[in-house]
C-alpha cells in the first residue's frame, strides 16, 4: 500500500453557500465543482488548495450520517482523505493489522472514485477515508459538467421565453402588437 497524497480534508457545514463566503471570499479559494452524493445524502463542494482540496459537506436529509454528525458535534472537520495506489491492497493490509474498517470493501464515491473509510477508533479519533482514482472518474466529472451545462441552457431558454412573453404582453397592453406578438406600429410611426 502506497499513500500518494492527502486528497482532501472534509468539513461538515450546515449550508454550503454560506460556508463558501468564507472559503471563496475570505480565503480566496475557487470552487471547482459541486455534486450531490445520493448514497450519502449529502451535497459536496470541492475547492482546490495546492495538490489537495477542501471538501465542504452539507447533509440533505436528517437520516444521513453526516446530519447526525452535524447535530452531535456541530460544523467542523469531518475526515481526512488519503489517495492510495491500490485500495484493495490497502484494505487487506489494514485488516491484517486489526484496523477497524467501516467499509470492508470499497464502494463508489463522488466523482466515480473507489472509497473506503477507517473507523476513528483505529485512527486516533480521526475518520480516515481512503480513495483510489479510477479510470471512470475523469469521465464522470465531465458528465457532471455536461449535465450542469445542459441544465443552464434549459434555464437560459426558459428565462428567454419568459422575457419574450413579458415583452409581448407589454406591447399588447399598449396596443402595439397583435395576438402573435407582431408589432403593429412603433412609437416613431404612431400617429400623433
Amino acid at each position: 500500500m502506497t499513500i500518494k497524497r492527502i486528497d482532501h480534508i472534509a468539513i461538515v457545514v450546515p449550508n454550503i453557500e454560506e460556508a463558501l463566503t468564507f472559503y471563496q471570499d475570505a480565503l480566496g479559494l475557487t470552487l471547482q465543482h459541486t455534486e450531490r452524493v445520493d448514497d450519502e445524502d449529502v451535497i459536496v463542494a470541492f475547492l482546490p488548495a495546492g495538490d489537495s482540496e477542501i471538501e465542504l459537506v452539507e447533509p440533505v436529509s436528517e437520516r444521513s450520517g453526516v446530519s447526525r454528525y452535524l447535530e452531535k458535534r456541530g460544523p467542523g472537520m469531518h475526515h481526512i482523505c488519503l489517495e492510495v495506489d491500490d485500495i484493495q491492497a490497502a484494505l487487506a493490509r489494514l485488516k491484517e493489522w486489526g484496523v477497524e474498517l467501516i467499509n470492508e470493501e470499497p464502494k463508489y464515491g463522488s466523482g466515480g472514485k473507489l472509497i473506503a473509510f477507517i473507523h476513528p477508533r483505529s485512527a486516533n479519533g480521526v475518520l480516515v477515508e481512503l480513495y483510489e482514482l479510477t479510470a471512470g472518474e475523469s469521465q464522470r466529472r465531465l458528465d457532471i459538467l455536461d449535465s450542469i451545462r445542459e441544465r443552464l441552457e434549459l434555464e437560459r431558454q426558459a428565462l428567454s421565453s419568459g422575457v419574450l412573453a413579458f415583452m409581448r404582453a407589454l406591447r399588447s397592453d399598449a396596443g402595439l402588437t397583435d395576438e402573435e406578438g407582431v408589432v403593429l406600429q412603433s412609437e416613431e410611426s404612431a400617429p400623433e
